[in-house]
């Protein structure tokens, strides 16, 4: 499969510069984001990408869209590829005003409240990676999947740091990381 970590988000910006939680709840994409969301479509134009898996947050939500319209591929919501719960941007949109917001996207598999109500260990995100992990493992098609996600989940599933806007490759059959160096 194809891991994608959204754009840079509003929270994105603010914290990277201050290293102190902004308080901007489920935030959009910057000017900048969008065009990371845009430069990702010719990269993947030559990819056989039948299926999107995205996070519900805005930020996956507004990532997905430039590419859900190139490739013309089903946009599947999974709150399991969701961000760790830890900060403010981690409070998401009620499914309601997502189905208002996205109404080409089916919502009716995910909860009103879809996302944690108390901070998330990291523990946590790693039981639900290797979960997501043995699910793809399991379809024959996995490896023409996209999946639209965050840093602590991408980091969970494979190891990896990577950036707004970053492609990285992973197939479910290899072993998940061992240890992982989360950043405050």
């Amino acid at each position: 499969m194809i891991l994608l970590r959204h754009g840079q988000s509003e929270f994105n910006l603010h914290f990277s510069a201050t290293r102190r939680d902004p308080g901007i709840v489920d935030p959009r994409l910057t000017e900048l984001g969008h065009l990371q969301a845009a430069e990702v479509v010719p990269r993947l134009a030559g990819e056989r990408i039948a299926c999107i898996i995205t996070s519900p947050y805005t930020r996956a939500l507004q990532t997905v869209a430039p590419l859900a319209r190139a490739l013309g591929v089903k946009v599947l919501i999974n709150p399991v590829v969701r961000e760790r719960y830890a900060f403010a941007c981690d409070v998401g949109t009620p499914r309601t005003e997502l189905e208002r917001s996205w109404p080409e996207h089916d919502f009716s598999s995910i909860d009103e409240v879809w996302w944690p109500a108390i901070e998330e260990p990291a523990a946590s995100v790693i039981g639900r990676a290797a979960l997501f992990r043995a699910e793809m493992a399991a379809l024959p098609d996995w490896s023409d999947t996209l999946v639209v996600s965050h840093w602590g989940f991408i980091l969970s599933l494979t190891g990896k740091s990577v950036m707004n806007g970053e492609l990285l490759r992973c197939d479910p059959h290899e072993a998940p990381p061992e240890q992982l160096t989360w950043r405050a």
